[in-house]
């Protein structure tokens, strides 16, 4: 039934029923959404948070003596300023990014509830699609803010603490400090396909689960699934179903020639899941009971509307990966890794050679070649672990006798491994060198890498 409303004495103008049951446009309550995030403080807090302790962190430990040489790129923090974003990036990807999502997507809805505000938002918007297409666009605003935060603080910080200077990839080649700042701001933007996905269930979780805290934790709680799942020895196309594999795949940009497949690939799920579970979370919000003031969303509602078809799309997308990428073991073999460690060896001793100022060879010259064996199985040729052992071999111009140097290798599920020099000492031992930057390690005594987990070739 529709009201009509009769001026009193005096008014000269009179509101007609369009204009009264008008809603609200989406511009409109998108502005008053974002003011409405904005002006919490704990918003306020991440805000400055992530714009500012990135940036001293990166400056404070791009100064120490030590290093954190047990992260990715974290032993290069100390010859350029663009290694400080990439170590922000692993830690966000890991802890950061999966809590704020928490905090802001996983909370927009779920407010509302708590405070038994929905009937007034109803009056003044007059449209549940509207709400949340309001409420959705401002978290991502937020979002979107954080994550800029975080990057432009963890680039700003290691400029100006370090400098612009060249950065070793993942295969020991040199990054122009141009190539450099290309690769990070692309890593970056990469993390937003998965940070979306979070966010995504967060909505999800926040309109499914109601007041209960459940779904506020929703996003940590998938992303802790997720990392878990990529430490476990999964078929390759199960870890790259997973929207989580794009905050690792990125690790790929730094190689040569770049591994982009695996990156292509987790930024595409990604955003399947993002826009699945966005699907989710809208049909479930514009079917839900507002007259009810009661109303609560039961775990039923949470496991058939949300539960059920996330699994569905793991196992789609699993399978159309499978069908893609036909690579269900490990991805880790023994020729990826020999070849992976010889390209990476002969990168390093080009750099070790300009640094204590030896003749310069070319890597045709070095002819390195590497032979690896798997614990005492010499059977074994693939999988992850700590007991990969790696014998490098190399040849000098106009010198005889060839090379040798050993090294033990932590390899993890995700392709990523740490080569530790176990000798000769004064090829791949500890010893500091002197560089433009000061004197740092010898750059053949530990160094990272990266296996491309996707299969390259039929050998590989």
């Amino acid at each position: 039934m529709t009201a009509t409303a009769t001026p009193a004495a005096g008014e000269g103008n009179v509101v007609t029923p369009a204009a009264a049951t008008r809603p609200v446009s989406v511009a409109r309550g998108y502005r008053f959404e974002v003011v409405k995030l904005v002006s919490q403080w704990r918003i306020r807090l991440l805000v400055l948070a992530c714009w500012i302790v990135p940036g001293l962190f990166v400056a404070a430990v791009s100064r120490q003596s030590t290093l954190p040489s047990d992260t990715l790129f974290g032993r290069w923090m100390h010859a350029t300023g663009w290694a400080g974003p990439l170590v922000v990036l692993g830690f966000s990807g890991s802890w950061a990014l999966p809590l704020l999502t928490s905090v802001v997507a996983g909370d927009v809805f779920a407010a509302e509830d708590r405070l038994g505000t929905w009937r007034h938002l109803l009056v003044a918007v007059r449209s549940p699609r509207r709400i949340f297409a309001a409420k959705a666009l401002a978290s991502l605003t937020v979002i979107l803010l954080l994550v800029v935060g975080l990057a432009a603080s963890g680039i700003v910080g290691g400029l100006l603490s370090v400098g612009d200077h060249a950065l070793v990839g993942l295969d020991g080649h040199l990054l122009a400090p141009s190539d450099a700042a290309g690769d990070v701001l692309l890593a970056w933007t990469a993390a937003l396909a998965p940070t979306l996905a979070l966010a995504a269930i967060g909505l999800l979780g926040s309109v499914s689960l109601g007041r209960s805290p459940m779904g506020l934790l929703l996003p940590a709680l998938v992303a802790l699934a997720m990392q878990l799942a990529q430490m476990l020895p999964l078929p390759v196309a199960l870890r790259m179903a997973l929207p989580g594999y794009a905050f690792i795949s990125w690790n790929g940009l730094f190689t040569d020639p770049g591994q982009l497949r695996p990156l292509l690939i987790g930024v595409a799920v990604s955003l399947v899941w993002a826009v699945v579970a966005t699907a989710l979370a809208y049909l479930l919000f514009v079917r839900r009971d507002f007259t009810n003031a009661q109303h609560d969303s039961t775990a039923r509602r949470a496991v058939t509307t949300g539960l059920i078809p996330l699994a569905v799309l793991v196992a789609a997308t699993f399978a159309i990966v499978a069908a893609a990428t036909p690579s269900m073991g490990s991805g880790i073999t023994k020729p990826k890794l020999q070849r992976s460690v010889a390209t990476a060896f002969a990168h390093l001793y080009r750099m070790q050679t300009r640094q204590l100022n030896r003749p310069a060879v070319t890597e045709a010259q070095l002819r390195v070649s590497a032979a690896c064996t798997k614990g005492d199985d010499d059977s074994a040729t693939q999988g992850a672990g700590n007991d990969w052992r790696c014998v490098v071999t190399w040849h000098l111009p106009g010198v005889e006798a060839a090379g040798t140097a050993i090294y033990q290798l932590d390899v993890t599920s995700d392709g990523r491994y740490v080569a530790d020099g176990d000798g000769p000492k004064e090829v791949n031992g500890y010893f500091l060198v002197r560089t433009p930057q000061g004197d740092a390690p010898n750059p053949l005594w530990q160094f990272d890498g990266n296996v491309e987990l996707l299969s390259t070739s039929q050998k590989g």
